[in-house]
Parts: structure tokens; C-alpha cells; sequence
């Protein structure tokens, strides 16, 4: 959601009619356009691409804490997609079947105006890509003692990083995220 800023290439380099250009590599590096102006990399992206993945996840976080989330506004969220669809009617289903339930646990003493129903929780994903970004929004903890990279709660490795000689696999085992692989 908040962006695919850095993609992996198995090749350093693309070619198309006879010009070879350096490999797109990601908003955060180049552009995807195909002439060599855009393929230049340019240091000035991590540092878009960094402001605009915090607000896209600031106001994620505003809504999953300021009640947008909240179950009892089921029926109200954007909706045009319903309209006139088997999957509109699965959805009104689905949502009769939610506001039942939280009648329900009204009744049972579980109201919707506790934080366990206005607030949600979400975590943050990417493949670790672009070490120098990385290394750089990694911190140590204080109590812990633990580092850990602040770009995401998870980090995974790909096919093109996932080398158990590689240094994307050599920082992934020194901080403290959870990790994937695919």
C-alpha cells in the first residue's frame, strides 16, 4: 500500500530495438520510462518514495485507530461496488451477519465502544531489497539490546536475495524482525 518502491532483476541491464539501458529498478532508484534520462539513478527518490510511504501508512494508522475500522461501520464504508453485483449481495449478506453479531455481544456486554471493536491492527511487509535503506532505518533497542529494521515489521527475502552466502541474508540474521522467505 504504501508503495513497491524497489524491484529485484536478475538482469543489471533491458534491451528494446537495439538500445540497452540500465534495468528499471524501482521508483526508489529510477524511472520505469525507457530512455536514458529516466534510468539515470537518482538519490533524491528514497527520499520521495521514503515521505510517501510514511503518509500513505499515517493515515492507515489514523484509520485504524480513529474508528473508520470499527465494525459497526461495516454498512456505511464505500460501497459503490455493491451496487447490482453477486458480490454486492454476498457483502450485504456478510454485513446483516455482522451487525447480528454485534448485537449479540452487546447484549453479552461487549460494546462498540470498546477498543477491541473501533480499532484494528496492521503490520508492514516488504522484501529486503535496497540494503543501504535498510541498514539505515535499522535501530537498536534500548531495553533489549535487539536491533531492528524500522521499515517494515516483517522483512523477507526473493529469488534474487535469498543467497545463504549473500548480504541480504547476512543483515536479515543480525536484527530482530520476523522474516520471510519466498
Amino acid at each position: 500500500m504504501a508503495g513497491q518502491f524497489a524491484k529485484p532483476r536478475s538482469d543489471q541491464f533491458e534491451e528494446k530495438d537495439g538500445v540497452k539501458l540500465p534495468s528499471y529498478r524501482g521508483d526508489n532508484v529510477n524511472g520505469d520510462s525507457f530512455n536514458e534520462k529516466s534510468r539515470i539513478p537518482d538519490p533524491n527518490r528514497m527520499i520521495r518514495a521514503y515521505t510517501q510511504s510514511v503518509a500513505t501508512l499515517n493515515l492507515l494508522r489514523a484509520f485504524a485507530t480513529g474508528g473508520y475500522t470499527a465494525m459497526q461501520r461495516v454498512s456505511q464504508w464505500n460501497l459503490d461496488f455493491t451496487e447490482h453485483s453477486e458480490q454486492g449481495d454476498r457483502y450485504w449478506e456478510l454485513a446483516h451477519r455482522v451487525d447480528e453479531a454485534i448485537g449479540f455481544m452487546s447484549t453479552a456486554g461487549l460494546t462498540v465502544d470498546h477498543p477491541i471493536m473501533t480499532t484494528t491492527e496492521f503490520w508492514t511487509s516488504h522484501e529486503c531489497l535496497l540494503l543501504p535503506c535498510e541498514q539505515a532505518l535499522t535501530r537498536e533497542d534500548s531495553t533489549s539490546g535487539k536491533f531492528y529494521d524500522c521499515s517494515a515489521h516483517m522483512l523477507w527475502v526473493g529469488g534474487c536475495t535469498r543467497q545463504l552466502d549473500g548480504a541480504h541474508v547476512e543483515f536479515l540474521r543480525g536484527i530482530a524482525n520476523p522474516l520471510g522467505t519466498r
